[in-house]
C-alpha cells in the first residue's frame, strides 16, 4: 500500500495519482495490475533524485506506461492459457471518477475488451492519445519512438478500434429503466419477461477463470441466454445472493453481493431498448475493484 505524509499539492505523485491509476487501468484492464504498477511507480519515484526531474508529471506517466507495457507483454502468454472467456476486471465508478462522457466510454467494459485486441504499444498510444489527449510528440517521448512512428501507430490503433467498437444506446434514463426491469424479471424467474428484454442475437460471456463454475464458451440467442440466467439463479450456491444496480466502468450495470461482499458483476450494451453483449465477471480473483 502506498503511504505518504506529504500533502498531495506538495508531491507530484500524489497530485497525479488518479491520472496514473486511470492510465494503468486502461492499459491493462485489471485493477490488480494497475495498483501494482502504481506501487512500483511510487517506489521508483521515491528513490529518484527529484532535482533532476524537470517535468514530474511526464516522468510519472512515462514510468506507468512502460511498466504497463511490460505487464501486457508478459500477460499475453498467461491469457492464452486462461480457462474460459477472459474479461477485464470490473471497477465501481462514480460521476467524479468516470468524468465526462468520453472518459466514461474509454473505461467501459466494451471498450476494454476491444483494447485487448491491440498490441501493447498500440494500446499505449491509443490510451495516451485518444483518452488523455497527449500529442504525438509527447507520446514519442514517453515510448522513446519517433513522432512519425507514433502517428502511424495512432492511425492504425484508431482504425482498429473504430472497426470493432460498436456504438450502442447511452440514454441514462432508459438504461436505468431497462436495468430495473431486468432485475425484476430475473428475481421473479419469469422466462418470458427476461427474453423480452434480450436482443434476438444477444451473447453472454462468463469469466470464472476456472475458479468458480462458469460457461466456458459464449452463449448466443435470447432463449439460450435467458434459460441459462434463470438456471444459474436457481442453483443452491446462489442462495443469499442479491443483485442491485451499480455504476460499473462508467455505466449502470448489476452488482451481485452476498453478505455485503461482491460475488460478481454484470455489464451490458443496450441497442433499440434491448440487452446485448452481457458480460459476467465472477472470477473471485478479479473482484477487488467492486469493493467500495
Amino acid at each position: 500500500m502506498i503511504t505518504s505524509d506529504t500533502a498531495p499539492q506538495d508531491d507530484p505523485f500524489l497530485a497525479h495519482r488518479r491520472l496514473l491509476f486511470a492510465t494503468a487501468y486502461r492499459m491493462t484492464g485489471t485493477v490488480t495490475d494497475a495498483e501494482d504498477i502504481l506501487q512500483d511507480t511510487w517506489l521508483t519515484w521515491s528513490k529518484e533524485d527529484r532535482s533532476e526531474v524537470r517535468h514530474p508529471k511526464a516522468y510519472l506517466v512515462r514510468t506507468v506506461t512502460n511498466l504497463a507495457l511490460n505487464r501486457l507483454t508478459s500477460a499475453r502468454a498467461t491469457r492464452e492459457e486462461y480457462v474460459g472467456p477472459w474479461l477485464p476486471e470490473p471497477l465501481l465508478t462514480s460521476p467524479d471518477i468516470a468524468e465526462e462522457a468520453e472518459r466514461a466510454d474509454s473505461v467501459s467494459t466494451a471498450m476494454l475488451v476491444v483494447l485487448e485486441t491491440l498490441t501493447p504499444v498500440e494500446r499505449a498510444v491509443f490510451v495516451l492519445r485518444e483518452v488523455f489527449g497527449y500529442s504525438h510528440a509527447e507520446i514519442g517521448e514517453v515510448l522513446d519512438r519517433p513522432e512519425a512512428t507514433v502517428r502511424q501507430i495512432a492511425h492504425r490503433a484508431r482504425h482498429h478500434v473504430r472497426a470493432r467498437r460498436q456504438r450502442f444506446d447511452s440514454d441514462a434514463a432508459q438504461r436505468e429503466e431497462i436495468t430495473a426491469r431486468f432485475l425484476r424479471a430475473c428475481a421473479g424467474g419469469d422466462l418470458n419477461a427476461v427474453m423480452e428484454l434480450l436482443a434476438p442475437e444477444v451473447t453472454a460471456w462468463s469469466d470464472g477463470g476456472g475458479k468458480v463454475s462458469a460457461a466456458r464458451r459464449p452463449l448466443h440467442g435470447a432463449s439460450n441466454v435467458a434459460r441459462w440466467l434463470l438456471g444459474i439463479r436457481a442453483k443452491p450456491q446462489m442462495t443469499g445472493t442479491t443483485a442491485e444496480p451499480a455504476v460499473i466502468n462508467g455505466e449502470l450495470g448489476v452488482l451481485y453481493l452476498r453478505g455485503g461482499a461482491p460475488m460478481g458483476a454484470l455489464t451490458f450494451d443496450i441497442e433499440d431498448g434491448l440487452l446485448r453483449n452481457l458480460r459476467f465477471q465472477i472470477n473471485p480473483d478479479k473482484l477487488g475493484g467492486l469493493r467500495p
